[in-house]
């Protein structure tokens, strides 16, 4: 039976599912490990929701109760708009967009679900301690419906109080300038400003009586009841881990998870960048700093992955020569590391996805991301191959190529060598990108503040541009010949300038930190040389490159630039420089692109179905095998997650 990668669609979504390529290879210990560690990474989703909104578990729940209830009429259009609303929340990890970070707007009304509250068995709802329904609905029912009541989930405009205007729940009652006065005099009194912890990453800053305090994240603290879970799952992993160090590494987390000390952490993710041996690996905590404004707090993600064995030759070439591309580099000598430390790459399969990376996932992931670690023990980089195979097979034959790439010869060279150097420039920017270059000495790795995600996003991107067009890489045998690269230089600049616009809502700017790093790219290289153009045809806009070339050398000035304000932690430039090419969209632009994108009847955002792992038991109640069921739909896995791995409501 052919395995089907598209599944639901709804609002602006596709789900896909992804197969566990190979797994079936793997030793019983080994499917047993993916086992524990895939419910560790289901035991974190209650956090994630919290962390993205402080209503969001609430009214996650009070929707599911509705939907659920038998008494109420399913074939109404409040209640299919009232599905379609829970089926996002279950996608974004709460009710803002997950990619636009802006609020949704119900297609139901108060009234339809104030009556259907009162409908309902009130012992399901999550009504507080002597709450009425009455009283649930004042307070959550402004948040759903109100679009003037914490509107977006992440606000990153310029000159803005960031932290009073982001709904997001890693600060409370707390000013931006407090925040970061805080944050600084921890610094100031740091013990150990050689190897500092990652101020603030596992806590939420809150103000009570006057008084500025973190609450941190831990089995002994705030999302307790969450974490004992993920520690238990753990705990079982550790014991059939596959080598001693990679027990190591699972009780180092584990320690990590009951102290909260964020040194512990340190620990933690060095001895995670020395297994170089296991097959089986995870990531488990919180992370990615994305989801605050002021990039500090990270989310908590999951992801169980075993190794693509074949695939992982090409990304082990690339980090066998990082030294190369490090000395290489058209950025000032100052500012590349002499010595590149302990870069590993792997192609894996992932197994399960949690938390920040599910529904919606990354392609390719780099860590650790302190500076201080990353120079002195190197990093991790993962492409994720059965990931990017359903990509690849969803996107097969929908039109979007030939609605806006220019003309037949462009076209074939991107069906040539499309996803070969989409995987290379993947693997290029977490390998290499965001492993390169270092900070000068004394500079703060915070001190590009709000803007630091989208100048790193630009760097590593802007790193793999740069070198998936050198000679260097036909010579290791990673494109086929000296013309591929034009195929990623052509996608990656029509994306930044035209069609990654189909993401944004009319009216708004560009905010999120991956679309900004794209958009600079993509505006510096067009208004800096005649590289590219904009041209129109019978009222199209296309993108053409006139001289590949000069494009290269375009990208190498922009990346000297970029590393420059990094290394040296200059903010007025990274600020001008997003502020002036990242933010703005073009209004007449962008309704020409969403109106030939709504044409081709395709959804701009996917995500993924979870394979369930089904422990089977032998006679003696061990574990004999691990089956995958791909059958699971959409809605019974997001109740059935609701249900078994909710901890926090």
């Amino acid at each position: 039976m052919e395995f089907i990668y598209q599944d639901e669609r709804f609002a602006d979504l596709q789900l896909l599912r992804y197969r566990l390529n190979g797994f079936e290879k793997l030793s019983l210990k080994q499917k047993t490990l993916v086992y524990y560690l895939s419910q560790a990474t289901l035991f974190g989703r209650d956090i994630t929701f919290d962390q993205f909104g402080k209503y969001n578990l609430r009214i996650r729940k009070m929707l599911e109760v509705v939907y659920t209830d038998m008494t109420i009429a399913h074939d109404t259009d409040e209640f299919k708009a009232l599905e379609t609303y829970l089926k996002r929340i279950w996608f974004s990890s709460g009710i803002y967009h997950h990619y636009g970070c802006e609020k949704f707007q119900p297609g139901f009304s108060p009234a339809y679900l104030e009556k259907a509250l009162r409908t309902v068995d009130a012992r399901k709802l999550p009504l507080n301690e002597g709450e009425t329904i009455q009283q649930m609905c004042d307070e959550l029912f402004p948040v759903i419906f109100d679009e003037n009541v914490l509107p977006k989930r992440v606000n990153k405009a310029d000159g803005e109080d960031l932290l009073l205007t982001s709904a997001c729940h890693f600060y409370d009652g707390v000013t931006q300038a407090e925040a970061e006065a805080f944050y600084e005099q921890q610094k100031q009194h740091d013990e150990h400003p050689d190897t500092p912890p990652s101020f603030g990453l596992n806590s939420t800053l809150v103000k009570e009586d006057g008084q500025i305090k973190e609450e941190v994240w831990s089995a002994n603290g705030k999302y307790a009841p969450a974490i004992s879970h993920i520690i238990y799952w753990l705990g079982k992993a550790a014991e059939v881990a596959e080598n001693d160090q990679q027990e190591k590494i699972i009780r180092t987390l584990i320690s990590y998870y009951q102290s909260g000390d964020l040194q512990t952490f340190n620990e933690y993710c060095i001895e995670w960048l020395k297994d170089h041996d296991s097959s089986i690996d995870f990531i488990n905590g919180f992370i990615e700093v994305y989801g605050d404004p002021l990039g500090l707090k990270g989310s908590w993600e999951g992801l169980v992955e075993y190794i693509d064995e074949e695939a992982t030759h090409r990304t082990q070439t690339i980090s066998r020569n990082a030294q190369w591309f490090e000395d290489h580099s058209p950025v000032d000598p100052r500012f590349r590391k002499p010595v590149v430390k302990g870069v590993s790459a792997n192609v894996i399969c992932a197994a399960m996805l949690g938390g920040d990376e599910y529904p919606s996932t990354a392609i390719g992931i780099n860590l650790p991301n302190a500076d201080w670690i990353r120079a002195q023990y190197g990093s991790k980089s993962i492409t994720i191959s059965n990931i990017t195979d359903a990509y690849n097979k969803a996107a097969h034959g929908n039109g979007f190529k030939e609605e806006f790439v220019i003309d037949q010869k462009t076209l074939e060279i991107i069906d040539r060598y499309g996803d070969i150097c989409d995987d290379l420039h993947t693997d290029l920017h977490e390998c290499l990108g965001h492993g390169s270059g270092q900070l000068l000495p004394g500079v703060d790795p915070d001190a590009l503040k709000a803007y630091g995600n989208t100048i790193e996003e630009a760097r590593a991107d802007l790193f793999g541009l740069y070198y998936i067009a050198d000679k260097k890489l036909v010579e290791l045998g990673l494109t086929p010949d000296e013309e591929a690269y034009q195929s990623q230089y052509y996608t990656y600049m029509m994306n930044g300038l035209m069609t990654q616009l189909i993401r944004i809502t009319p009216g708004r700017q560009i905010e999120e930190a991956h679309m900004r790093n794209r958009a600079l790219i993509a505006h510096w290289c067009y208004e800096m040389g005649n590289a590219i153009k904009m041209i129109e045809r019978e009222g199209k806009t296309y993108v053409e490159i006139t001289d590949y070339k000069e494009l290269r050398r375009l990208i190498a000035t922009l990346l000297a630039e970029v590393q420059r304000i990094k290394s040296e932690g200059d903010f007025e430039a990274a600020r001008q420089l997003v502020e002036q090419y990242a933010v703005k969209v073009d209004p007449q632009l962008h309704q020409e692109v969403l109106e030939r994108y709504q044409r081709l009847n395709l959804a701009p955002y996917k995500g993924f179905i979870n394979p369930q792992l089904l422990p089977v038991f032998d006679a003696n109640g061990e574990i004999c095998d691990i089956q995958v069921n791909y059958s699971e739909g959409y809605a019974h896995q997001m109740l059935r997650y609701s249900s078994e791995y909710a901890t926090l409501i």
